[in-house]
């Protein structure tokens, strides 16, 4: 790949804008959510996918629902979307405020990392 080419791609990642929000990972038979602030939607929710598989995810109470439900016993959700703006800014008190008002309306629900 050409230099030119590779630094161009590398500055257009830099400078997206991925799906930022609130998501949920819900246990369909038990009700039971785990929510967490992402930055990046899709990756949060692949790392969450992986961590579960290889059964080294750090929340023991969801790797053991996932073990005894597995992957389809579970949604993974969206709850709540934040804007990108500015790709330089640092959403991470705004994601995290959300995510407490999510945890505060859904009684059953917890962080999925402590």
């Amino acid at each position: 790949m050409e230099k030119a080419r590779k630094k161009e791609l590398i500055e257009a990642y830099k400078n997206r804008c991925p799906e930022m929000g609130v998501i949920a990972l819900r246990c369909r038979e038990t009700g039971e959510s785990f929510l967490g602030a992402s930055k990046d939607v899709a990756a949060d929710f692949n790392s969450a996918r992986a961590k579960l598989e290889l059964g080294s995810h750090p929340n023991k109470q969801l790797s053991s629902l996932w073990e005894r439900y597995g992957e389809d016993g579970f949604d993974f959700v969206v709850l709540e979307s934040l804007e990108c703006e500015d790709p330089t800014e640092d959403y991470t008190d705004d994601l995290e405020a959300l995510r407490e008002l999510c945890l505060a309306a859904d009684p059953q629900a917890q962080k999925i990392w402590r």
